[in-house]
């Protein structure tokens, strides 16, 4: 019998792809990257890049709570930022998101994302014992 579980909310974006927004397996949760999508409308919710960081970290924390946990269960997370020039922008809207300690992290400039983004973050939570 398979410990895996589909996690799908819809206080998060739906999928725009060939992936799930996360999928579980016993207690380690793989989210999948989320874009500054608005979830009613499927709109990017501003062209303002700070907008944009806490509405990717608000779908975050959407997934994270259908999957049974809260940021504070993230153990590393992944940020893609067209323009590094962003990048004090996004430590201080983490901040408002997650206490310390915080989760290990990498932040690595693309060239492009899905819909334009300037931003999409991706994670992997622990939940329980």
């Amino acid at each position: 019998m398979s410990n895996r579980a589909v996690i799908n909310t819809e206080a998060a974006p739906a999928a725009i792809g060939t992936y799930s927004q996360a999928v579980k397996v016993g207690n380690t949760v793989y989210l999948s990257g989320q874009i500054p999508l608005d979830p009613k409308t499927m709109a990017l919710v501003s062209e303002d890049f700070r907008a944009q960081a806490v509405q990717v970290f608000t779908n975050l924390q959407a997934v994270c709570e259908a999957a049974g946990g809260s940021l504070k269960d993230i153990v590393k997370v992944n940020l893609y930022l067209t323009d590094l020039a962003n990048f004090a922008t996004v430590n201080e809207v983490m901040a408002e998101f997650f206490t310390a300690p915080y989760p290990a992290r990498a932040a690595v400039q693309v060239s492009a994302l899905p819909k334009a983004a300037q931003f999409e973050a991706e994670a992997v939570m622990v939940i329980g014992d």
